[in-house]
């Protein structure tokens, strides 16, 4: 694939990308869900262009997003979880419980610096990030982290023995 190419992907991916996290943003319950397609792009960057690109989709849409809607929500938590994808790529090649140790250890530390972003920097009064609810916020997100990652999986590899091949031809 040549570079233009590559950069017009990626571009396209970013501004859809802003586009969703906005609207997941404004929703404020498909806020998650609009940041865990955004790392879907993330992983299709990887694997279909490679190199530093998936890095700058992921620069430019947490930029864009904080910068167009800058109350946080779903471009917050893209800016903070955007690169898992990558991250997961590396973990996955280390013996089954260290990388699901660190894997817990990169979503406690993404949920802490959420939660400390949210409340002292964006001022979201939220009542989920305050009180006796913020545990429950906090072992929601884990049980929901767990899930995505498996549910990512599963999506890597469907797109890889399934899409991949059926696609190739429009990424020439």
């Amino acid at each position: 694939m040549r570079r233009t190419k590559k950069i017009t992907l990626t571009a396209l991916f970013s501004a859809l990308s802003v586009v969703l996290l906005l609207l997941g943003t404004l929703s404020r319950v498909l806020d998650l869900s609009a940041a865990g397609i955004a790392c879907c792009f993330v992983v299709f960057l990887r694997l279909e262009v490679g190199g530093a690109y998936p890095v700058i989709y992921w620069g430019a849409t947490s930029a864009l997003s904080l910068l167009i809607y800058p109350s946080g929500g779903a471009g917050l938590f893209f800016a903070l979880f955007g690169l898992y994808p990558l991250l997961k790529a590396l973990l996955e090649r280390l013996p089954r419980i260290l990388e699901w140790l660190l894997k817990l250890l990169v979503c406690a530390a993404v949920l802490a610096a959420y939660v400390l972003l949210a409340i002292f920097v964006f001022r979201l009064e939220d009542t989920v990030l305050t009180g006796w609810m913020l545990p429950v916020f906090l072992l929601a997100g884990v049980v929901v982290f767990v899930l995505f990652d498996i549910a990512l999986s599963r999506l890597i590899v469907f797109y890889s023995l399934r899409l991949r091949a059926r696609i190739a031809h429009l990424l020439k």
